[in-house]
């Protein structure tokens, strides 16, 4: 009977074991790939403090189910956001999703566009808040972004504005929101403009 070496055992080890279903298992899918997104120095510039950027993290931020701004946001797969912030009271946030088709991806910017036109509204509803809204309009980049602009006066005196663009490439759709304490005489909205055309360029 010849010899078994060791290496002899385990190859029929691992044969059996294989045939028995043991063996080692198939690689799973790869994590779908994130898309490009904004760097610190792509938004707009800030008078007195440069912007730090977080790392971009996957999923769609759990404070967005209570944005009334971006009801159609939470909930969505494939999605990735990355998070900026100044050393005073400004900061910004990127979202971006990865629809399964150009059909899908069309309908969430819908979705999203009639959320931002009828956002201030919602908010002017509740009795403690005055809300202010502005259409800023469409910039041509890829299959297109659009820009629009909120105010919010809390009763207790805070006030507060923010741009937001939802803009689209493909099958990805991107969503740019910039905030501060202030009105809309303080948003930079030609450099908004400018960030929200990188932000969809950066895509893929």
């Amino acid at each position: 009977m010849p010899k078994r070496t060791r290496a002899g055992a385990l190859t029929v080890l691992a044969i059996a074991g294989l045939a028995l279903g043991t063996g080692l298992a198939a690689p799973a899918s790869a994590a779908p790939k994130a898309p490009g997104f904004l760097a610190a120095k792509d938004l707009p510039p800030h008078s007195s403090s440069s912007w730090t950027a977080d790392k971009v993290t996957a999923g769609v931020p759990e404070e967005t189910s209570w944005d009334t701004c971006l009801r159609a946001l939470p909930g969505q797969k494939n999605a990735w956001h990355r998070d900026f912030r100044t050393d005073l009271d400004t900061n910004a946030r990127q979202i971006t999703v990865t629809l399964a088709n150009t059909k899908a991806a069309k309908a969430l910017v819908s979705k999203l566009n009639k959320d931002l036109k009828s956002c201030p509204t919602r908010l002017a509803a509740d009795p403690d808040f005055e809300a202010f809204g502005k259409d800023y309009g469409t910039v041509a980049v890829e299959e297109g972004a659009h820009v629009y602009g909120v105010h919010t006066e809390a009763s207790w005196g805070a006030s507060d504005v923010r741009l937001v663009s939802v803009g689209r490439d493909g099958t990805t759709v991107t969503v740019v929101n910039w905030a501060q304490m202030g009105d809309f005489t303080g948003a930079p909205v030609k450099a908004f403009k400018k960030t929200t055309v990188t932000a969809v360029n950066k895509l893929h």
